[in-house]
């Protein structure tokens, strides 16, 4: 083969990958008009490792729901004739626990316990972050300063050791831990909306707005915040992880669910002591609060890429 073949050869192939390239980096804007939900999901569709992440907390959260009509048995009845069973000895599907309690009951009503925690501290988070971002990224001045030093005050502290001593100064249970976790993770949501808004608040639009006399809380409501949801969304799905691990830690640290109510956080904390004749009571919990923290991390990963497309083209 001559260096002329060759080279039209080589010409040839760039050229193709060239097309392929440009027909995937441009699908969305081929075919007909979409709104922007319908994009969305259909960039999500193609994102195979969040779909399944999304469909397993989805699973989780009907479990939840129906923990106390799925549970085999009641999670808080005793049998001390059956203690520390192995899974799948004497009937026992996942097997019992020092006190002899079926270990799937308490699994399944534990991941209500859980799931609630995470929504509590995200709850909070939202209530006390959002709101305060906003306002005060749009209004600016005096109020905007005062708003960053309080969250950089709060930011300043680690995560968990201010939750410990919130929780400390509350009394250990489920609300109050979670308010201490929201608390600590509101001045992140905080910043992040402000600097959403910070972009926002100079657009023509906004201006055109201003302008024909519009109040400021419906240019919020109605032209700001529909801006700030995109990366807002991703940012709650990390903070719901975060909520799960916090609470874990801090029932372990025996702060958090006042026995018998049952977390898979409280749940590592008794089994721990045990571990070396029942591994199974570790593990449980611990394999549990491992994948919904990765399933929150995951569908995070495919929330930013879906709606990352959005934001970047512009639309």
């Amino acid at each position: 083969m001559s260096t002329g073949e060759g080279g039209t050869e080589l010409t040839d192939t760039t050229q193709r990958w060239t097309r392929h390239v440009v027909a995937e980096t441009t699908a969305d804007d081929l075919g007909p008009p979409q709104s922007p939900r319908q994009r969305f999901w259909r960039r999500f569709r193609r994102q195979r490792p969040a779909v399944l992440a999304l469909l397993f907390l989805l699973l989780l959260t009907a479990i939840a729901v129906f923990a106390p009509l799925l549970a085999p048995a009641d999670p808080d009845d005793q049998n001390l004739r059956n203690v520390l069973a192995v899974p799948g000895a004497d009937g026992y599907l996942l097997g019992t626990d020092q006190f002899g309690r079926d270990m799937l009951s308490r699994m399944l009503v534990a991941s209500r316990i859980s799931l609630l925690a995470a929504v509590e501290a995200v709850g909070v988070a939202v209530v006390l972050g959002v709101p305060l971002g906003l306002v005060g990224a749009y209004l600016g001045g005096r109020f905007d300063r005062w708003v960053v030093r309080l969250a950089d005050a709060f930011m300043s502290f680690p995560p968990l050791i201010l939750a410990v001593a919130i929780v400390a100064a509350r009394g250990p249970g489920l609300t109050n831990a979670m308010f201490a976790v929201g608390l600590v993770t509101a001045p992140r949501l905080l910043r992040l909306v402000r600097s959403s808004v910070l972009s926002v608040r100079e657009e023509t639009y906004i201006e055109a707005a201003r302008s024909i006399g519009t109040p400021a809380g419906r240019i919020i409501r109605r032209h700001v915040l529909p801006n700030v949801l995109s990366p807002l969304l991703v940012q709650l799905s990390l903070v719901a992880a975060f909520a799960m691990l916090a609470e874990a830690t801090l029932s372990f640290l025996g702060l958090g669910v006042v026995p018998p109510q049952a977390s898979w956080g409280s749940m590592l904390q008794e089994g721990a002591r045990f571990v070396s004749l029942a591994p199974h009571l570790v593990v449980l919990p611990g394999v549990a609060i491992a994948l919904t923290v990765l399933a929150f991390n995951v569908l995070g990963d495919g929330l930013r890429d879906s709606l990352g497309r959005e934001i970047r083209s512009g639309r």
